[in-house]
């Protein structure tokens, strides 16, 4: 396919430079932040403003969205060698369009309900940062893109394009970056590819950041107990005892 000099150099860009912009701002504006701003560390939850439709929007959010995140993770970056020997790359494509379809369409319903609240509700509305209603924008247009993918993936169930795209994710894991054989892609895959990278690149400065805490709270449960001691004088046998402080 003949494609001019702008827009090859914009597609090698976006798909061998962009990548490592997105990865190097991620992690160093994480660490920035958490270094200067701890305080802003924090999901700012509504839940006090008004209930309403956010159990039901945050957990079909959230529910889906780190079903979705595991998925990609785990089938863009698995090398094919490992999981040949047990499914083909048509079954795992198949199994990647139903069952990321149905988390895609669930986590689509809840982040809707959460942006409606944003928008709709005055209360919300008026205590919601511009960086809050903004990346709830650009999450439901990423899930938009990502369920328009679905009829694109059922046209070629051969498993072609979800190893064109492994091969890619995997090439930039490893700093061996490849797009040229990326050009051949309907649209929505390479837009939901550079928006995803995008959002990457605008966690550290949004409240996708407090994610980063949810990851390391599952350190306390392997730290060591606390020694406390009362300060009355004299202790019963054993009382001395470790105990975990919260």
């Amino acid at each position: 396919m003949n494609t001019s000099p702008v827009s090859a150099y914009l597609h090698d860009f976006f798909f061998t430079v962009y990548p490592y912009i997105c990865l190097g701002v991620f992690f160093m504006g994480s660490l920035a932040r958490f270094d200067r701003d701890q305080y802003t560390w924090k999901s700012d939850s509504s839940q006090l403003l008004r209930r309403g439709t956010l159990r039901w929007g945050s957990n079909l959010f959230h529910g889906g969205i780190l079903f979705l995140f595991v998925g990609h993770s785990v089938g863009m970056l698995t090398p094919h060698a490992l999981y040949e020997p047990f499914i083909t790359a048509a079954q795992k494509q198949m199994l990647a369009v139903v069952a990321g379809g149905i988390a895609g369409f669930l986590c689509f319903i809840g982040l809707s309900m959460l942006l409606w609240r944003r928008l709709f509700d005055p209360r919300i509305r008026l205590t919601s940062h511009r960086t809050d209603i903004a990346i709830l924008v650009i999450l439901w247009v990423q899930l938009s893109l990502g369920l328009i993918t679905l009829p694109f993936s059922l046209s070629h169930a051969d498993g072609s394009v979800m190893m064109i795209l492994a091969d890619w994710a995997q090439r930039i894991v490893t700093f061996r970056p490849l797009a040229a054989n990326l050009i051949g892609l309907a649209w929505p895959y390479k837009v939901h590819m550079v928006l995803g990278m995008t959002i990457f690149m605008l966690f550290p400065f949004s409240r996708l950041v407090h994610i980063w805490s949810g990851l390391a709270s599952v350190t306390y449960v392997l730290r060591p107990y606390q020694l406390v001691r009362s300060r009355r004088l004299n202790l019963p046998p054993g009382h001395d005892r470790p105990q975990r402080v919260l």
